[in-house]
């Protein structure tokens, strides 16, 4: 999973990554974020990405050749809005600290040479992966011999 620390909508979908996280562990597949800035990390992992581990890409190299950013009027979409709407009345808060231009995304890599099984990349701030598609992902995943 991309993630942006302090976005409420990309706290509310580790939230949800969050619920599946057992079912996943039980199928033998962890979960990491990856993140392209330091500030807040902490907080991060111990009220939303809970015993998760998150990792540092300094160059942004996970992010992909072309990073994907949108630009502030993607925050003067209705979707976007209703979508904080929700993250809100679900208590969850966010914060405006550092870039949140970038967009983020989430994967189910296999082992070995498997590769990508799931792949989901932000088009619009709050567009959240699917997680009953990252569940069937992480189901069809090879059992490493």
């Amino acid at each position: 999973m991309i993630l942006l620390l302090g976005c409420i909508l990309c706290r509310e979908e580790a939230l949800e990554f969050m619920k599946i996280k057992s079912e996943l562990s039980t199928l033998g597949v962890p979960i990491f974020g990856v993140v392209h800035e330091e500030k807040g990390v902490e907080e991060f992992t111990k009220d939303f990405f809970t015993n998760t581990d998150v990792y540092f890409d300094a160059e942004k190299k996970f992010f992909g050749p072309k990073e994907r950013r949108i630009m502030l009027t993607g925050l003067l979409n209705f979707k976007f809005m209703m979508k904080v709407f929700g993250a809100r009345q679900k208590g969850v808060e966010g914060n405006l600290e550092g870039d949140g231009s970038l967009l983020g995304g989430a994967f189910v890599i296999g082992p070995g040479e498997e590769g990508v099984l799931y792949e989901h990349r932000e088009t619009y701030f709050g567009h959240h992966a699917n997680m009953d598609e990252v569940l069937t992902a992480a189901k069809s995943m090879k059992k490493s011999q």
